[in-house]
C-alpha cells in the first residue's frame, strides 16, 4: 500500500552520505553524520538551521549515553563525545587493525548494548560483519556481509532485524531481551531481491512496524512483524539512507539521504539529493535506549 505523508526538507547542507540519525530527547535535538565528508549535524527540533561540526575521523552513527555525552561509531572503534566541548575520547577498538573497513549502520538494543555493522571501504563482497558491544566488550555476531544495514529491534527487545543491502533480504533473529544477544539463527523476514532499490537503515515504531529507507527507491517502506510489507511512503530524494523517530511525541521520522555515486545528470534529476527530511507518517516511535558504558 502506497500512502503519501507530509514531508519537510530541513535547513541543512546536503550530505554526500548522510547516515546514523539520532534523537536526543533531553535536548529535543536531532543529530546525524555525513560519513564521507566527516561532518556531524545538530538540529534543534524547535527550528532554525542545523549546526555543522567537523569531525577528525570517519563516523557512521551516534547513540546517547546521557545528557552530556554521545557514543560515536568510527572507522577504528567507538568514541565518547562530550557535548559541551566536542572532544572525542576513545572507548574501545573495533577492527582497528584493518584499515580497509569502516563502521556503517548501528542501533542500541533496549538492554543498552550496541549492535554495529562494519563494511569494506569500497563495499568489497563479504568484507563486513555485525558486532554486539556491551560496555567495552565486543563480540562478533554475523560475518560475511557486504553492506550491513537495517539494524533495529522489536519493542520488547526479543527480536533483532538486519539486512545485507547487497543481498536484499531483511532478516530477523530471536534475541535474549536482557542482553541483546542472539538466541537462535537468523531467518528471512522479507525478500526484496529483484525489487527497485535496496533496503537501508531502519527504525521500529511503537506497534512493532519496521520502517526502512529504500536507497535508490525514493521511499520508506513499513514491514509488519509478520514479514509483510504493509506501507510505502514516497520521498522527494532518490537515495534515502536511514530513518529515526524524533520530536517530543516521537511522531515524525527524520530521514537522511545521500548523493554518493550520482553524476551531474542524476543530481539534476533529483533536486533534493542529499537533503535531510522530516516525515509525518501518522505513527509513533519508541524512545531510543541509551548506551550503557558498564556492560556485561
Amino acid at each position: 500500500m502506497t500512502n503519501a505523508a507530509t514531508v519537510r526538507v530541513l535547513d541543512a547542507p546536503r550530505c554526500h552520505l548522510g547516515e546514523g540519525p539520532l534523537y536526543d530527547a533531553r535536548h529535543d535535538t536531532a543529530w546525524w553524520v555525513d560519513i564521507l565528508e566527516r561532518r556531524l549535524f545538530e538540529q534543534a527540533l524547535a527550528g532554525g538551521p542545523a549546526r555543522v561540526h567537523p569531525l577528525p575521523i570517519t563516523v557512521s552513527d551516534l547513540a546517547v549515553i546521557d545528557g552530556e555525552r554521545h557514543l560515536l561509531s568510527a572507522a577504528d572503534g567507538l568514541y565518547i563525545r562530550t557535548l559541551a566541548d566536542g572532544r572525542l575520547h576513545p572507548h574501545c577498538p573495533l577492527e582497528a587493525d584493518d584499515p580497509g573497513t569502516r563502521t556503517n549502520d548501528g542501533r542500541v538494543h533496549p538492554s543498552g548494548a550496541l549492535w554495529i555493522g562494519t563494511m569494506g571501504l569500497r563495499a568489497e563482497p563479504r568484507r563486513g560483519a555485525i558486532y554486539h558491544v556491551a560496555g567495552a566488550r565486543v563480540r562478533r555476531l554475523f560475518a560475511g556481509l557486504t553492506i550491513p544495514n537495517g539494524i533495529a529491534f522489536s519493542p520488547d527487545g526479543a527480536t533483532g532485524y538486519f539486512v545485507d543491502t547487497d543481498e536484499g533480504v531483511l532478516r530477523r533473529v530471536a534475541l535474549d531481551p536482557a542482553t541483546g544477544m542472539p538466541a537462535g539463527e537468523p531467518e528471512t523476514h522479507y525478500d526484496h531481491r529483484g525489487g527497485t532499490g535496496g533496503i537501508d537503515g531502519a527504525a521500529v515504531d511503537a506497534e512493532g512496524l519496521i520502517w526502512t529507507a529504500r536507497f535508490g527507491g525514493a521511499c520508506l517502506d513499513a514491514y509488519a512483524p509478520s514479514g509483510h510489507r504493509v506501507r510505502t511512503v514516497p520521498l522527494p530524494v532518490r537515495q534515502p539512507t536511514c530513518p529515526t523517530f524524533v520530536g517530543r511525541g516521537l511522531d515524525r521520522l527524520l530521514v537522511t539521504s545521500a548523493y554518493e555515486g550520482m553524476d551531474a545528470a542524476a543530481r539534476e534529476a533529483d533536486p533534493h539529493h542529499g537533503r535531510t527530511l522530516l516525515v509525518d507518517p501518522g505513527v509513533r516511535g519508541l524512545p531510543e535506549p541509551a548506551f550503557r558504558l558498564a556492560g556485561t
